[in-house]
């Protein structure tokens, strides 16, 4: 049984998730675009939607706290995006993440 994003306990919990729905590519960000380095790809904003986000805080140390984008490509490419939030979050990244439309929870 796969976990729901109702009871996901903690950031390896959704991981692990997405990975079974698909998700099977991590992404980085470098140089202002995404990379998915096993494809030997990068994706630029028009190129993708965010089709889930889900974020973790840490009780015991905020430094801890962390957001999981799973994002799919135009042409079917589905990954996922570990980053940070809060006061160690890289406003480059988040400027570029702000262009990615959000899938319709409705669709």
């Amino acid at each position: 049984m796969s976990n729901t994003p109702e009871n996901y306990q903690s950031l390896l919990a959704a991981v692990s998730d997405f990975a079974a729905r698909g998700y099977n590519f991590s992404y980085n960000f470098t140089d202002g675009v995404l990379h998915c380095d096993p494809l030997n790809r990068c994706f630029y904003p028009a190129d993708l939607l965010i089709t889930e986000v889900y974020r973790f805080e840490s009780m015991s140390d905020p430094a801890d706290n962390s957001v999981v984008y799973a994002i799919e490509s135009k042409d079917g490419i589905k990954g996922i995006l570990v980053d940070a939030y809060g006061t160690y979050s890289d406003d480059d990244k988040n400027h570029f993440l702000e262009q990615i439309p959000i899938k319709d929870a409705s669709t």
